[in-house]
């Protein structure tokens, strides 16, 4: 049968289209729930504290694929509402690496000098205002060099998406090698790894932009 070469470029770059979407968008909702589980490990109330580390053992003791399924095939059956491969790959990927990434939240918080913390206390400090004026600010840089291997993790682990039927780069290139012929599968595959290294290169991009804004805000370096 087989495919022409303008057909696995057309091809591929659909599927880098869906691939970088699903991961700008995970990787975005991943953060915000690395943040709010990051912070609820170490609240006063206990329900938080225990939400937040039920989720983060859930998530981080379980496999990626088996929780990409869950939703996709499972979760539809239990309550009756079909969710969309889209939605299946963003909630999924974004759950995992939001419990990897509070793990990495928690961590540089408590690695905050004890002695900034007492002279909030001493300042009658609330513990809104500790974590917003003392806790984030001095933490948020140490977060970036982490946050930046996550970001690269979930770019990765995005090809697992095409499990579930989501025409992702990795999705596509299957497609292709079924209908080409023998010797174009070196063509596509070799063609699908530039295209993950391409974007592996625009993410570690865009992390260090980050991670210079942080420095320069914070007026502190990034430990590399």
């Amino acid at each position: 049968m087989g495919v022409t070469f303008d057909q696995i470029i057309s091809a591929l770059l659909e599927g880098a289209y869906v691939t970088i979407w699903i991961t700008l968008a995970s990787t975005i909702g991943g953060a915000i729930l690395a943040f709010a589980s990051g912070i609820g490990v170490l609240s006063r109330f206990a329900p938080a504290r225990w939400l937040s580390k039920t989720y983060i053992q859930i998530f981080r003791g379980t496999s990626l694929l088996v929780q990409l399924f869950w939703l996709y095939y499972a979760l539809p059956v239990l309550i009756g509402i079909h969710i969309s491969p889209v939605a299946a790959g963003i909630l999924g990927l974004s759950l995992n690496i939001g419990a990897y990434g509070a793990e990495v939240v928690r961590g540089s918080l408590q690695s905050v000098d004890e002695g900034q913390l007492e002279a909030a206390r001493a300042l009658n400090f609330t513990p809104g205002q500790t974590l917003r004026r003392i806790l984030l600010p001095q933490s948020i840089i140490e977060m970036m060099p982490p946050f930046g291997n996550l970001a690269i993790q979930n770019l990765k682990d995005s090809s697992l998406v095409s499990l579930i039927s989501l025409s992702d780069l990795a999705f596509q290139a299957d497609d292709l090698r079924n209908r080409a012929f023998e010797s174009d599968t070196i063509t596509i595959l070799g063609l699908t790894l530039l295209f993950y290294f391409v974007m592996a290169l625009v993410v570690m991009g865009g992390m260090r932009l980050l991670e210079r804004y942080f420095e320069k805000v914070s007026g502190r370096e990034v430990a590399r």
